[in-house]
């Protein structure tokens, strides 16, 4: 059982570059694109809070951004150099268990929240939601997602994570050293380890083998969590992203 946790939601950019999705929308930050009345900021932090975070946090370095949260009880927090350091930056600030997604899960539900937090094994440090391909086409046939090929399946990402306490910050020192290496795939992989490698590629590995590999690797218990409703896998990379969501809403 997970104890009363904290909410992290990250919502930084890069300077200079701009958002392909909030440019679609007309707006500074895609946080900032309105969906059935309300921004996708607001959404996000209404899930949060309505699944219980005890404190919320949203990781930004845009000004549109940080004024939006004014009134609400979320506090802003600094960006660093990468996510991974912004996320290492904000658990020292908020505390554990925390639970990790983005200003742009624009269908967040606190009841998705809710039950992975509840499907979260009692040994895991860390967790990961992730919706299986037969959910995702269910909930929603006309959505082209980035898809995980296991031994048991197809999987695609749920932008939820979950870092039960100060344990689980080797994962954060690991995903620290593949952003540094960003550029150096070879070294990634050399990291990971051939037989790792090998093992996906021939599609060897099941979703929870894999998932503890790279656990092991940082040190922590990793586990994978399926998610109820493939929904969960929409977020808002792109512009079709926002038009898929805005359609599913009833507002296409």
């Amino acid at each position: 059982m997970i104890e009363p946790f904290k909410a992290l939601i990250l919502a930084g950019s890069r300077p200079g570059e701009v958002d392909p999705a909030a440019a679609y929308a007309g707006v500074a930050h895609k946080g900032l694109i309105v969906l059935q009345g309300q921004t996708l900021l607001a959404r996000v932090l209404g899930a949060v809070e309505a699944a219980g975070a005890a404190k919320i946090g949203v990781s930004a370095n845009d000004e549109t951004i940080k004024a939006a949260l004014a009134g609400t009880r979320a506090v802003a927090l600094p960006t660093a150099e990468g996510p991974s350091q912004s996320v290492a930056d904000a658990a020292g600030r908020l505390g554990f268990p925390l639970l990790i997604t983005t200003v742009d899960h624009a269908l967040l539900k606190p009841e998705w929240i809710t039950q992975f937090l509840a499907d979260t094994p009692d040994w895991a440090e860390v967790a990961v939601l992730l919706a299986p391909e037969a959910r995702v086409q269910a909930a929603a046939p006309q959505t082209k997602r980035t898809y995980l090929k296991f031994r048991d399946g197809r999987y695609s990402g749920c932008n939820l994570f979950l870092l039960r306490d100060e344990r689980a910050m080797g994962v954060v020192t690991l995903w620290r050293k593949v952003e540094a290496l960003r550029k150096q795939p070879w070294k990634i992989a050399a990291m990971l380890g051939p037989s790792f490698l090998i093992r996906y590629a021939l599609g060897l590995l099941t979703l929870d083998q894999a998932v503890a590999r790279l656990g092991a690797l940082a040190d922590v218990k990793a586990a994978a969590v399926r998610a109820q409703d493939g929904l969960a896998a929409v977020d808002v990379d792109k512009p079709s992203d926002l038009d898929l969501v805005r359609e599913l809403v009833g507002e296409a």
